[in-house]
């Protein structure tokens, strides 16, 4: 997922500009008292609109900062005020970062919880796939010393036919003899190896009388 996709902050031009007004008020570039330029200097100097420029400076008005006196011009009248308001509109800011990050880091979890969907869909699909190639795990199955049906061949147990099973491996001591042929011996010890469903497995424990672990 791209890194591109942040929530951008933007506030109204007018307050911007404001904004940068108290800045230089604070800084004392427009000193308490003084005057400030007209609104088509202000819009020229902020390549603004003088609408925009009058709506700044009623901002600051509002906020006792500046004093508008028709038929005169606005004036500069708290320092204070303009601390104060610059203060607030840095919490402002930040907690308007917050959101927006806390906005991102939600759409990016909505996002990585889709992939993590679509990567689990593609497990189960690709998983069915392979149980319809082959539609049976190999059963492991250990006969104990108590077991029946020991020391005959697979051709004497009629495996296949008794119980629907088809051996593909026995493990004799270190040995694995894979594909055994039908005269292969089973004795007490040996894991034999087969595929089958769950009723052949049923079938194999009950042949050799061995109890079903449930």
């Amino acid at each position: 997922m791209s890194g591109d996709n942040k929530k951008k902050i933007t506030f109204p031009r007018y307050q911007q500009i404001a904004v940068a007004l108290a800045e230089r008020i604070v800084a004392g570039k427009y000193p308490v008292g003084s005057k400030l330029h007209a609104r088509s200097t202000l819009a020229s100097n902020f390549k603004v609109s003088p609408e925009t420029a009058r709506k700044a400076i009623n901002m600051l008005a509002d906020l006792d900062i500046m004093e508008v006196k028709h038929g005169s011009g606005a004036y500069i009248s708290s320092k204070e005020k303009a601390q104060e308001f610059l203060a607030n509109y840095q919490e402002t800011t930040s907690l308007a970062k917050m959101e927006a990050g806390i906005s991102q880091a939600l759409s990016k979890q909505k996002a990585d919880l889709e992939e993590l969907a679509q990567m689990v869909t593609n497990l189960v699909e690709r998983t069915q796939l392979v149980h319809k190639k082959f539609p049976f795990s190999p059963f492991e199955l250990v006969l104990p010393t108590t077991a029946t049906n020991l020391e005959r061949s697979l051709n004497e147990l009629n495996l296949w036919h008794s119980t629907g099973a088809t051996l593909i491996a026995i493990r004799h001591a270190d040995e694995l003899v894979v594909s055994p042929g039908p005269y292969a011996m089973l004795a007490a010890g040996d894991t034999i190896y087969f595929v089958g469903s769950e009723l052949s497995y049923e079938r194999v424990c009950n042949l050799f009388n061995i109890q079903l672990n449930n």
